[in-house]
């Protein structure tokens, strides 16, 4: 039996999503073909608007539907440490402790000469243009893998000439994870036992 052509570029569609296998692309189209058509219609504008509203920080390249988001626009963050990390979900990881007062800078990766990805391609220049600002610390979130580990250490030589303090998270976090994936004491422990680089 063949499938009707929406069904099968439905299919197709969501097979290209992270995760998502043709077997799971399957059963979702399916339950979309069930669901009311009012539910799918609030997942298409949900959709639809995350791609319209949602844009970058000009400051710290976060995901954000203001600019600048919260973070930089609240006065209650200590704009004197920086927390750097790879990618906008890791911002969320560490704002579950409810510890961590300062600012943001997402680099929106990390290096990965394998992969083609080199200093040009991260938001490194932004970073070092906050320094001046009266930063007095940058700790570097960064995930504990290789590339995290070569993303810190090479961002660290950047940074210690400039005269601020440098640390990096402590090893709380299992190495190869990501940060996304850590629980709230995990991650609080790692920025409690932070060290200098």
């Amino acid at each position: 039996m063949s499938l009707p052509d929406p069904l099968i570029r439905l299919i197709e569609e969501l097979q290209r999503l992270p995760g998502i296998g043709p077997k799971g692309a399957q059963r979702l189209a399916f339950h979309i073909l069930k669901t009311p058509r009012e539910q799918t219609d609030r997942l298409s504008d949900a959709l639809r608007e995350v791609k319209e509203r949602v844009t970058y920080c000009s400051v710290c390249n976060n995901i954000t539907d203001i600019d600048p988001c919260a973070y930089c626009g609240s006065g209650a963050r200590d704009p004197h440490v920086i927390c750097v990390v790879e990618e906008p979900q890791n911002v969320a990881a560490i704002e579950k402790t409810r510890e961590f007062k300062g600012l943001y800078h997402v680099l929106m990766g990390a290096l990965s000469p394998l992969q083609g990805i080199g200093p040009d391609d991260l938001k490194i220049a932004g970073l070092l243009g906050r320094v001046s600002n009266g930063v007095t610390e940058i700790i570097l979130a960064t995930n504990p893998n290789v590339e995290g580990e070569a993303t810190a250490i090479y961002l660290a030589r950047l940074l210690k000439p400039l005269g601020v303090k440098v640390t990096r998270i402590a090893m709380g976090l299992p190495v190869g994870s990501d940060l996304e994936y850590a629980d709230e004491v995990t991650m609080h422990k790692a920025l409690e036992g932070r060290r200098e680089v």
